[in-house]
């Protein structure tokens, strides 16, 4: 049992204490909202704002990443096709590596970081080579921000018989914990 219970948010609340815990986006966007300041952002960047806000300072908003926003790969694609920088993992580029490799691709951490990285020398037929060498390393190691999805494979992997109700169940003990006591 934890030694204290999940506080409510609220602007009396300290910065420290709101860190111990566990909340999922929208319940940071409704939060956000009541504070007045930026709702936007992924999960990680809106509680670090929250909990700037809460210790009373002024929070200093990340420059924003820096898209080259050049040309996107579109059309008939081959092996040879160049990977231009700033490309996106877009439905083109997606429909193409499935025409290659099946229904099984999707853009995985490193399939993006590969086309992220791009810059103007790697072709399609690089990424496709990318792709194949990444598949056999075993489970990839799950952001930090995901922590639903690492609890999930670890419970899975912990439980392979059990069922969706008991991961839901145990997923919500474990959230419904402080950081420091799990």
């Amino acid at each position: 049992m934890p030694e204290s219970a999940r506080p409510p948010l609220t602007p009396a609340l300290p910065a420290a204490e709101f860190t111990r815990w566990y909340w999922r986006k929208d319940e940071l966007v409704a939060f956000a909202r009541t504070l007045g300041i930026a709702t936007s952002g992924a999960k990680e960047l809106l509680a670090q704002r929250i909990a700037v806000t809460l210790d009373g300072s002024e929070f200093i908003e990340p420059a924003p990443a820096r898209r080259t926003g050049g040309r996107q790969l579109g059309g008939d694609l081959t092996e040879s096709t160049v990977i231009p920088p700033g490309q996106r993992c877009s439905q083109v580029l997606r429909a193409w590596f499935v025409d290659q490799v099946g229904q099984q691709f999707h853009f995985d951490a490193a399939m993006r970081e590969f086309i992220g990285s791009a810059d103007g020398t790697t072709t399609l037929g690089d990424a496709l080579v990318h792709w194949r060498a990444t598949r056999n390393g075993g489970p990839c190691e799950i952001d930090a921000q995901f922590e639903y999805n690492r609890f999930t494979r670890d419970w899975h992997r912990a439980n392979p018989a059990g069922s969706r109700e008991q991961l839901l169940a145990e997923w919500a003990a474990y959230r419904g914990l402080p950081i420091d006591e799990r």
